[in-house]
């Protein structure tokens, strides 16, 4: 007889992929404790669910190598059972079910229910908005749709994840009021698309009114926008930027490339020329806004000119964020009719230019930070050193500030004013201002009331 299968059930989540797999996992997290289970988060446990990604190569292996580890596991009697969500199980579950059929049970993106059934829960429709975080205390993602509209050749989004749908106003104030009651100060707005939110329930782009109830509720310090869709941005939202404190000076606006030719066979409905001059009002309306982008290279019919093109327009454009990507040639795309005739080693050197270069760029902006003070909120200690970011970078992705925390003491979570000191390309260094004198004694520290 297993012993494991005498232990109290244990279940532990997994997540692979994008932020919006994270919110995903902290929704079912919140279901199954809200029935009482036992759940973790990729820490041990007896039975596994593995939220999967399955947006480009890359994360598709990734995917699929957690998966046959844990079905490994399950096979030395490590774990009892193993199921699988997600997007990757979503659009490839006949070929999973096939190909690894020791998983338990498979799971789309829309079968919370049932993925809950099967883990012995049931789906409480009354918890709006209740989630068990992931994230550090501090900050914690708000999704505020779901699915796309879009008809970008190269994704496959909408296969994953279906048409747009957007979350109610009321609904997002409340999971907003339910996050900063747990002490959560910055809410990091995410959907496949932040452009297109509000048009399927109230028939116009209505991100601007969900800002205006969001910064109400008290406790939230910062608001930040990820991905937005360049054709049909919202300009109102500039005007809230530059008048809500809260808002942060920021926008994540994924635009894939500049060349008009690659712009029109990947659908994007834009040109250079309307991209450049939105960049251009973005900066004159919020000239203090950081912009994020990301680009793909390498993308069929991509050819030396085009790349020429786009490294010029980079340079050009000054970007204070950039990430960038190789193209993927993804099935029952509009994109995968075409011939990826790029070769891989082509697009990773065209990749590996335009970050060289950005570096280059973000190390130059960086260096105009020095002597400047700027609020930053304290995410975590790492060694000898506190980690924060200022209201221009959003976590994981973008730069970090480091702080000596030999000299002084810092509260995780809380704001401060640093003066930077000194800057790489991706990292500033700093000393708060105003903040106490020196680190308190240890028993400082443990202090506890009634001691």
């Amino acid at each position: 007889m297993r012993t494991k299968s005498l232990k109290k059930n244990r279940i532990n989540v997994v997540t692979l992929g994008c932020s919006k797999n994270v919110y995903d996992s902290e929704v079912l997290m919140g279901q199954l404790k809200a029935n009482n289970k036992d759940v973790v988060h990729e820490q041990e446990g007896n039975i596994v669910v593995i939220n999967t990604c399955g947006f480009i190569d890359n994360a598709k292996e990734q995917s699929v190598n957690t998966i046959l580890e844990y079905v490994e596991l399950k096979e030395q009697g490590e774990v009892d059972k193993v199921f699988v969500t997600g997007c990757l199980s979503e659009r490839y579950k006949p070929d999973l079910v096939k190909e690894i059929p020791d998983v338990d049970q498979y799971f789309g993106t829309t079968e919370l229910p049932e993925l809950l059934a099967a883990l012995e829960a049931d789906y409480k429709h009354e918890l709006v908005g209740e989630r068990l975080t992931t994230t550090p205390k501090n900050y914690a993602y708000l999704k505020i749709a779901e699915g796309c509209d879009r008809p970008c050749s190269f994704c496959a989004i909408p296969l994953m994840r279906g048409k747009h749908k957007s979350t109610p106003i009321e609904n997002l104030v409340e999971e907003a009021r339910k996050l900063a009651a747990q002490g959560v100060k910055e809410l990091i707005l995410i959907a496949q698309d932040l452009t297109y939110y509000g048009l399927d329930l109230y028939k116009k782009r209505n991100l601007a009114e969900l800002l205006e109830n969001l910064v109400k509720v008290e406790g939230i310090e910062w608001i930040r926008l990820h991905y937005a869709f360049p054709t049909g941005f919202p300009m109102d939202v500039l005007d809230l930027m530059k008048r809500e404190l809260k808002i942060c000076n920021y926008l994540d606006i994924p635009l894939q490339h500049i060349s008009d030719d690659l712009l029109k066979s990947m659908r994007r409905g834009t040109t250079q020329e309307k991209t450049t001059n939105l960049l251009k009002e973005f900066r004159n309306r919020v000239p203090e806004m950081a912009i994020r982008t990301t680009l793909i290279v390498g993308y069929p019919g991509e050819t030396e000119t085009h790349f020429q093109e786009l490294k010029q327009w980079v340079k050009d454009m000054r970007f204070e964020r950039l990430g960038c990507f190789t193209y993927s040639h993804e099935e029952n795309t509009h994109a995968y009719n075409l011939e990826d005739d790029v070769p891989q080693e082509v697009k990773q050197e065209r990749a590996n230019e335009i970050m060289e270069i950005q570096s280059q760029i973000s190390w130059e902006l960086n260096q105009q930070k020095i002597g400047k003070t700027f609020r930053v909120v304290i995410d975590r200690k790492e060694g000898e050193n506190y980690v924060g970011r200022t209201e221009h970078d959003s976590p994981d992705v973008d730069n970090e500030v480091h702080i000596d925390a030999t000299k002084i003491y810092l509260k995780t979570g809380d704001f401060y004013d640093v003066k930077i000191t000194d800057a790489a390309d991706f990292d500033l260094f700093g000393e708060p201002v105003n903040a106490n004198a020196e680190k308190p004694k240890r028993k400082e520290l443990f202090k506890t009331s009634g001691q």
